[in-house]
């Protein structure tokens, strides 16, 4: 039996992708195994969204094609942003691999490592825009947890972005086929479902003529007792009065959301191509935390886009210190062939950008250092998610934690806490992003 590992790199999106590519590998008799050195093929599932992510692709191939000189591996399967992206050059720049799948050809992953084995060169570009959405999945997430996909692609065009040249255009997916994937990850245990797409918000317009995320969040609840259900990557210039009123009426819908405003300028917005400007921005903010109360924001941010001035960097950063996000990340302008903004006027030195980005960051750990010793003393729900054997604590995270990307809740505990369960846990201490309590 042939073994196959992957390594995934990129955003959760991708990480679905993976793990569908997994149980179509399972289903046609491969063996699965998470040690890229025991793998006869790897499979590396790649990031092309900005130029660290296809440094850290290409690094990663580099260092698979090392295994084929000193280990088990015989072939290395690229898949993925940067095939689709490079389908034209990928095979020919690095020949280290040996077959190549763009994002519309995740189903012929058994086909590709049959054919490698059989000694040939394979690569499979199927229309991105009509390539099947779903599919069954490996979870490799912690089995109490999983990211659900509603839509692939994405319409928005923002003008640094190459994600709608890659991933083709926004598809969401039907209702009934989320529902029932959501049932099919309760039976596996899961008992929080992350709710992704490119942009969650816009999930229903192409297929229902309205935006429908609310109504799914109703149906997926009204089909399972899932506990927590989180929206990530909702653009601010689609939040419904719909959907702010189900994060504030349902229970289940855990009171977070993901809000990428990339921006709070309006020259840099509208350069952006963003949907809505800085006051929509603002009344959007003002409107979730005064309508659902205690409500947890995360946003992101960009440094550095051309033209962005002394006095629109320092806007941003006043924002960032007024809106007193919950959670914050940032990112430094990355100029991607293709694009718009690619050779825009006025690019910004990339120290600039760097020392902008450093700035906004501290400003922002100002603020989270604030946040997270507000909560000493405090009371949470925390959904465990393991045990540090070195350290001999719990860890786990709040509602106010998504997976991979916030802060961590430690713990310690007078009796078992399995991963999955709800625990307890009174705050002592906080530790910049992360908090360390004790569990009643």
């Amino acid at each position: 039996m042939t073994k196959v590992s992957f390594i995934s790199l990129g955003c959760s999106k991708n990480l679905v992708d993976t793990e569908v590519m997994l149980y179509n590998l399972v289903r046609e008799g491969f063996e699965i195994t998470p040690e890229p050195e025991e793998a006869e093929i790897i499979v590396i599932n790649t990031c092309g969204f900005i130029e660290s992510a296809k440094g850290e692709a290409i690094e990663n191939i580099l260092d698979a094609a090392e295994l084929k000189k000193c280990g088990k591996c015989r072939h290395i399967i690229a898949t993925g942003c940067l095939a689709e992206r490079y389908r034209e050059e990928i095979l020919d720049e690095l020949p280290e691999l040996d077959g190549v799948l763009g994002v519309g050809s995740l189903a012929d992953i058994a086909d590709a490592c049959r054919a490698v084995m059989a000694g040939e060169r394979y690569s499979s570009f199927r229309d991105k825009n009509t390539s099947p959405l779903g599919g069954g999945r490996v979870l490799t997430t912690a089995p109490h947890t999983a990211y659900l996909k509603i839509a692939e692609g994405c319409d928005n065009r923002c003008s640094y972005c190459a994600i709608p040249l890659i991933r083709g255009k926004f598809r969401s997916r039907k209702i009934e086929d989320i529902v029932n994937e959501a049932r099919e990850l309760e039976r596996e245990g899961v008992r929080e479902i992350n709710l992704i797409a490119q942009d969650t918000t816009r999930y229903g317009l192409d297929i229902y003529g309205k935006y429908a995320l609310a109504e799914l969040v109703r149906e997926i609840c009204a089909a399972t007792d899932i506990p927590w259900i989180r929206l990530l990557y909702c653009y601010p210039d689609k939040i419904t009065n719909e959907l702010i009123d189900e994060l504030r009426d349902n229970p289940r819908l855990v009171k977070y959301m993901d809000i990428p405003i990339q921006h709070i300028s309006d020259s840099v917005l509208s350069r952006m191509n963003r949907h809505g400007d800085g006051a929509l921005i603002r009344e959007t903010v003002n409107k979730l935390r005064r309508e659902v109360q205690g409500i947890t924001l995360r946003t992101t941010a960009m440094v550095g886009f051309p033209g962005e001035t002394e006095e629109d960097f320092a806007e941003l950063c006043e924002f960032i210190k007024e809106a007193r996000f919950d959670r914050f990340g940032a990112f430094t302008f990355s100029p991607e062939e293709d694009t718009p903004a690619y050779d825009m006027a006025d690019q910004i030195d990339g120290q600039v950008k760097q020392d902008r980005y450093d700035i906004l960051m501290q400003t922002q750990l100002t603020v989270a250092e604030e946040k997270s010793r507000e909560k000493i003393g405090s009371e949470l729900t925390v959904l465990v998610d393991g045990f540090d054997t070195v350290a001999e604590i719990y860890y786990g995270r709040s509602a106010a934690d998504a997976p991979d990307v916030d802060g961590k809740i430690f713990f310690r505990s007078d009796t078992p806490c399995p991963p999955g369960e709800f625990v307890t846990v009174r705050i002592d201490e906080a530790l910049d992003f992360d908090l360390i309590g004790t569990a009643q």
